[in-house]
């Protein structure tokens, strides 16, 4: 059995969460990264949503930084349409409904901000188009699940639909100065430690 290794990327905008593709042309993990063949993602970015993704083979751990029991929060930074308000996070701090394949899905609270100024994110390509008649604003969004699309359907549910989409921190793993493809290796030690996880479930 190979020894577990562990890794955090930049995901980039536009490359599919997988190593191959479903259509052809399609950028997938596979054309950025020469990784062992049993390293898989720990969940997923959506192909038009960028940021911190992990990649291990122990999947030990990709189990409980996946399962709702743990509780491991992941922080997004949404750029979005209008002008949002700290009021307008409400409904998402008591908890919404999303509509996922025709079936209402309740969601968890979520910790929600309003930032004052953009992130400090290296510029997307290709460039969110600007429109000068609409504002757009920023907020952070911490989640304990990871449902389908849940950050663009529950802003598009109160009235803020996503332009841009950066998953800036899963616990204490972040993407700090990483620019889009980097890649960086861990220590069991440092990513479990990040993570707030004990190598041995119930100690």
């Amino acid at each position: 059995m190979a020894a577990p290794r562990y890794f955090t990327i930049y995901k980039p905008y536009g490359v599919l969460c997988q190593f191959t593709p479903d259509h052809p042309g399609q950028q997938t993990l596979a054309d950025l990264y020469a990784l062992p063949t049993d390293i898989y993602p720990v969940g997923r970015l959506d192909q038009d949503s960028e940021g911190l993704l992990l990649m291990t083979n122990d999947n030990a751990l990709k189990s409980r930084v996946l399962s709702p029991e743990s509780k491991v929060e992941k922080t997004y930074w949404a750029q979005v349409e209008g002008q949002i308000m700290a009021n307008d996070l409400l409904p998402l701090q008591r908890g919404i409904a999303i509509r996922i394949k025709g079936r209402s899905i309740p969601l968890l609270p979520v910790s929600g901000r309003v930032l004052e100024h953009p992130p400090l994110l290296p510029d997307r390509t290709p460039p969110i188009r600007f429109r000068k008649s609409v504002p757009d604003s920023w907020v952070e969004l911490v989640l304990q699940e990871g449902k389908n699309r849940q950050v663009r359907r529950m802003m598009a549910a109160i009235g803020f639909p996503v332009l841009r989409l950066v998953r800036a921190r899963i616990a204490n793993v972040q993407l700090g100065t990483m620019l889009p493809g980097d890649i960086r290796e861990w220590t069991s030690e440092e990513m479990y430690q990040q993570l707030g996880i004990s190598k041995f479930p119930g100690a």
